[in-house]
């Protein structure tokens, strides 16, 4: 039998399932079970099936457009407009147009109707509309894996969050810090656990206590100085901060002004100025010195507290604009979302798996704020 002849009748027959079970296996898409989809497509592999394309376009008509599905808080967010841009741009290059889908979502048996596939970015397990996406009977890529029950499996492009973390609190110790502070995202998506997790078993693999805070998953400027201030208050040993929010760096760079923490450098606070202008080395007028984050009383002299080294999980214009500009992590949101929008485009002509897996890669920018050239 070769594969011109073999046909999902074949391979129902020899999977001892129906043909519409072998057609949802094969294109991820109904509810099967992993165990069975895993089998009719070891069959269709044995006896080299292959899908009609046009017979696959004659049963369901091309709308010619696909869809995507944001975080409820993308709007405000340069990661995701960046990442829509990108995916709206390659989408464009196969002749399909973008469908942004309501963050409310909509019933699967609509959506499917209306596209012919989805791109589904940083869900949320406990996002109520994203099963029914997922389920919609349509081809779905996800950016980053879903972590909350699904009926079948989806493509997905995924960066290594845990080791762009890494590299972050790798980064500051080797500049010096030995007590860094992770403001991490709550919530359920891939990314936010990820780090989280990763702060935690960093710390544990390093001897370090990494103090871990948590803010929400879209924390504005000031919501990350409220938290930043908080935190070198009640632990002023801290020497470094990475925030993980998008847009939320100036926000600890305001927090760390507020407190007296120069920003940049190693070694201490209270010798020889810096940041301020002032220059080293001119010994202090005579009166008390006040420790750093205590208002000093009057005829003192405020002091700087410890320096700060502060670096981000996401670059973006609010990283690279700062004083001092932010290390951070560069996710290169276009061009991740090109490749969700391409990975779907391969899986709607056929070029790949539903199923398939590609990595993004991501760098890190070393600035200032950790005392590293720009």
């Amino acid at each position: 039998m070769t594969s011109r002849t073999v046909t999902l009748l074949d391979v129902a027959r020899a999977a001892g399932v129906s043909k519409s079970t072998v057609s949802d296996a094969l294109q991820g898409s109904g509810r099967v079970a992993e165990a069975t989809r895993d089998r009719v497509r070891a069959v269709a592999e044995e006896l080299g099936y292959r899908p009609n394309s046009a017979a696959r376009r004659l049963r369901r008509a091309s709308t010619g457009a696909v869809g995507l599905h944001l975080p409820a808080t993308a709007t405000r967010l340069d990661y995701y407009m960046n990442l829509a841009f990108g995916a709206v741009e390659r989408a464009q290059e196969d002749g399909l147009d973008m469908v942004l889908l309501a963050p409310s979502g909509a019933a699967g048996g609509r959506i499917a109707s209306r596209v012919d596939g989805l791109l589904v970015i940083d869900p949320e397990a406990g996002d109520s509309a994203v099963p029914g996406l997922l389920d919609a009977g349509v081809p779905v890529v996800t950016g980053e894996r879903y972590l909350g029950p699904s009926a079948g499996p989806s493509a997905a492009v995924v960066c290594d969050n845990a080791a762009s973390l890494t590299a972050l609190l790798d980064h500051v110790t080797e500049r010096g810090a030995r007590r860094p502070a992770v403001l991490a995202p709550s919530g359920s998506s891939a990314w936010a656990t990820a780090l989280r997790a990763t702060a935690r078993s960093w710390g544990l693999a390093h001897g370090v206590e990494v103090a871990l805070r948590t803010m929400p998953f879209a924390a504005t400027p000031a919501e990350a100085e409220e938290t930043t201030r908080a935190l070198l208050t009640a632990d002023p040993a801290v020497d470094a901060v990475i925030c993980a929010p998008d847009g939320s760096a100036p926000g600890v760079l305001r927090a760390a002004t507020a407190l007296g923490r120069e920003v940049g450098t190693m070694g201490g606070g209270g010798g020889t100025g810096g940041s301020n202008g002032r220059g080293g080395g001119t010994p202090p007028e005579p009166g008390t010195i006040a420790r750093s984050g205590t208002p000093p009383e009057p005829g003192t002299i405020a002091r700087p507290g410890p320096s700060l080294l502060v670096a981000a999980c996401v670059d973006g214009p609010a990283t690279r604009g700062a004083e001092p500009p932010v290390t951070a992590v560069d996710l290169r949101p276009a061009a991740y979302g090109r490749a969700c929008a391409e990975l779907l485009c391969d899986i709607l002509a056929d070029r790949a798996a539903p199923d398939t897996v590609r990595r993004h890669a991501w760098s890190l920018e070393t600035r200032a704020s950790t005392g590293s050239p720009g």
